[in-house]
């Protein structure tokens, strides 16, 4: 007989029964089943058109001898993707899921497989299958049967399937599913399954609860592990591992308690791990190391106890293997680590002291913004409080020559603001009279200007103290580049803005104070009226302000 006949007299026979006696059905099922498994063209849709499906949840609903078989069948039916909806409206899923609670291993997968198949990529559906408790069932299936590989296989696609459902995360940290995927991790038996574990980890790692669940349960340490197990191999699936593993350690670390706790005062494992990927040949395993050590040194205790373990070499050599034709993101992700961990005090002395700062300046070739901005960053950190550094990198003219390139990089803000705002902490931390003439002679003092006109407020502040800095210290040499440049005009612009801020305003009040000591800069003053715009200051409703524009006109007046 042919198999449409078959299937057609087989349909017919089930759509008449009305008792679901086994005996009556099963050969009947056998054949659709059959059918399915020999991967006939057609048949899932001939099923569902046949209006059998009512009969079917119902054989599941009933719980006899013929569910596992039906349940086999469902699932078979649902690799077709044209009959999933039919199968939800016949209600087929609901139908299903109270068989998760079935003791049977064999009844379990082949309701999981047929619950995944039906709900795959539905929303909707997911959200109703969290709601209806399948996130508790899943964990504790996993967890009394660890060893039966398709069947943590169905669980772990689930919650792939169900890790972005807000529900289902919340649901997961009540029922310790860090401690499944730590140990199915462990015992993994092949790539596969590997990465299955890993998307379902890299998914459920960025709720900040199971973040440190995660860390509580050794995932971290798991993870480290297996990197070990599979470094110095070329074998693409195990390449993919360690680059999807290391990322996950360094998406762990940033949570606070998390990263704290694989710390541990630098005798970690995950910290010595993450030590040895700074001199691995994998960049990948650069890259997440240089930025896991930025994530560690986010606090001065971690920085400090990383500077006497002596982690900044290993970041040096690492950038500058980087630096002629290397990765623009390890270069980035070393900067960023190296800015952090000069950011205690004790230690920029400490890295001055190791030469960071004449090291680092071979990066200034480099022609890629990232690496730019992020060097000016780290640049702008050593020098922070430390006048001696802030001196040397001032009187740098080839330094300085590079900064002024990028004080005018138009297509990148980041770099041009970044670049300004070293330029005014050269001045502000040197308070050199050399670095003065330096910057003046490396057409410096245009690029100050233009930065306090900038549109934030540390920005502008940062140039306006530099500013008063460098003519306090020594205003015969800057009296003409600041009238050539137009100084005066702008602070009265902004004097007269009701817009700028009122701090900004109380800065340019002070370099106006300074000026004042120049007879050359003082006849601008007369000059531009600039009395007028002081008179109307010492009105305003900051008492701070209206007292620092009293004390200007004061200074004027007694310079006159």
């Amino acid at each position: 007989m042919a198999d449409i006949e078959c299937l057609s007299e087989a349909l017919k026979a089930i759509s008449v029964s009305t008792e679901l006696v086994e005996e009556e059905l099963k050969p009947h099922l056998d054949v659709l089943l059959n059918l399915l498994l020999e991967k006939k063209k057609g048949t899932a849709e001939k099923i569902v058109s046949s209006g059998v499906l009512l009969i079917l949840a119902q054989v599941l609903r009933k719980k006899s001898p013929l569910t596992s078989q039906v349940t086999l069948l469902v699932a078979e039916m649902a690799r077709e993707a044209a009959v999933r909806e039919r199968c939800i409206e016949a209600g087929l899923v609901t139908a299903l899921v109270p068989l998760l609670n079935s003791p049977d291993q064999d009844q379990l997968l082949h309701t999981g497989r047929a619950i995944g198949r039906i709900c795959f990529e539905n929303a909707v559906q997911q959200t109703q299958l969290v709601e209806n408790g399948v996130i508790p069932r899943l964990v504790a299936i996993m967890q009394q049967y660890p060893e039966n590989d398709p069947l943590v296989n169905i669980c772990l696609l689930a919650l792939c399937n169900l890790a972005d459902v807000d529900a289902a995360r919340e649901a997961l940290v009540e029922v310790g599913v860090a401690e499944v995927l730590t140990y199915q991790l462990k015992r993994a038996p092949d790539a596969e399954r590997r990465h299955l574990i890993l998307e379902v980890l890299g998914s459920l790692g960025e709720s900040d609860a199971l973040k440190l669940q995660f860390v509580e349960a050794g995932v971290p340490e798991a993870l480290s592990e297996m990197i070990r197990t599979l470094q110095g191999g070329s074998d693409t699936h195990d390449l993919c591992s360690i680059k999807v593993g290391s990322n996950l350690i360094v998406t762990l670390l940033l949570g606070d308690e998390s990263m704290q706790k694989c710390f541990g005062e630098g005798t970690g494992m995950v910290y010595q791990d993450v030590l040895s990927w700074l001199q691995s040949s994998n960049t990948e395993l650069q890259l997440s190391g240089a930025l896991a050590i930025a994530n560690f040194a986010r606090n001065d205790s971690n920085c400090v106890k990383m500077l006497e373990l002596g982690v900044v070499p290993h970041i040096l050599d690492l950038l500058e293997q980087h630096v002629a034709e290397g990765d623009v993101s390890v270069q980035h992700a070393g900067l960023s680590a190296l800015r952090n961990l000069a950011i205690p005090a004790s230690n920029k002395v400490r890295m001055l002291e190791d030469g960071v700062t004449e090291r680092i300046r071979t990066l200034l070739r480099s022609d890629m913004p990232p690496v730019q901005f992020k060097l000016l960053g780290t640049l702008r950190m050593m020098v922070d409080g430390q006048e001696e550094a802030a001196s040397v990198l001032g009187k740098d003219e080839v330094l300085l020559a590079r900064v002024m390139e990028w004080c005018e990089a138009k297509d990148h803000a980041g770099v041009r603001g970044e670049a300004n705002r070293l330029l005014a902490a050269l001045i502000r931390h040197s308070g050199n009279p050399e670095v003065i003439h330096t910057v003046i002679k490396a057409d410096g003092v245009q690029h100050l200007i233009s930065m306090a006109t900038s549109e934030h407020v540390i920005m502008q502040n940062e140039a306006l103290v530099a500013l008063a800095i460098a003519s306090a210290i020594d205003i015969e040499a800057v009296q003409e580049p600041f009238r050539d440049s137009d100084l005066l005009p702008t602070l009265q612009k902004m004097l007269d803005d009701p817009l700028v801020a009122v701090e900004v305003k109380f800065s340019a009040l002070g370099l106006i104070c300074s000026l004042a000591n120049s007879s050359m800069l003082r006849e601008q003053i007369t000059f531009l009226n600039l009395w007028d715009t002081l008179s109307k200051l010492s009105a305003h409703t900051s008492t701070k302000l209206a007292k620092q524009a009293d004390t200007v006109m004061a200074v004027l007046s007694e310079t006159a």
